[in-house]
């Protein structure tokens, strides 16, 4: 979703360009809600620890909440040089949280969640 949405504001398709931005970005929404209504919680409250990797995470989200915002902008004013310019930094911020993602913040819920990851996933999927 990010690649079609960069790909059609690079075109100037600005309203093909909305739409696919707007999907991408109700994509990530829903991924951050997923986690900061489900997991964190969940985390937080078998581990006790409120300012571990759960709030690295939430602002981490923030960040790139304000980058998908600067986005949106730039479709408004169809801006495609500032919105190519802002896609390779909200690419670099998803590529460094995910890598923490994967490498911390997942491999600890297994272990802390353990039986009840797959309770967990049912109730993110319902989001």
């Amino acid at each position: 979703l990010f690649a079609q949405a960069e790909s059609t504001v690079a075109q100037k398709q600005w309203e093909r360009s909305a739409t696919d931005f707007a999907d991408f970005r109700a994509a990530m929404e829903r991924h951050f809600s997923m986690e900061e209504q489900v997991l964190f919680p969940t985390i937080e409250e078998r581990t006790g620890q409120t300012a571990g990797p759960t709030q690295v995470m939430r602002m981490e989200h923030q960040q790139m909440r304000s980058v998908l915002a600067e986005l949106q902008q730039c479709i408004t004013e169809q801006n495609s040089e500032e919105y190519l310019g802002l896609s390779e930094t909200l690419l670099i911020l998803m590529r460094q949280h995910n890598a923490k993602e994967e490498q911390i913040l997942y491999p600890m819920s297994d272990q802390v969640l353990n039986h009840e990851v797959p309770s967990i996933i049912e109730q993110m999927g319902s989001l």
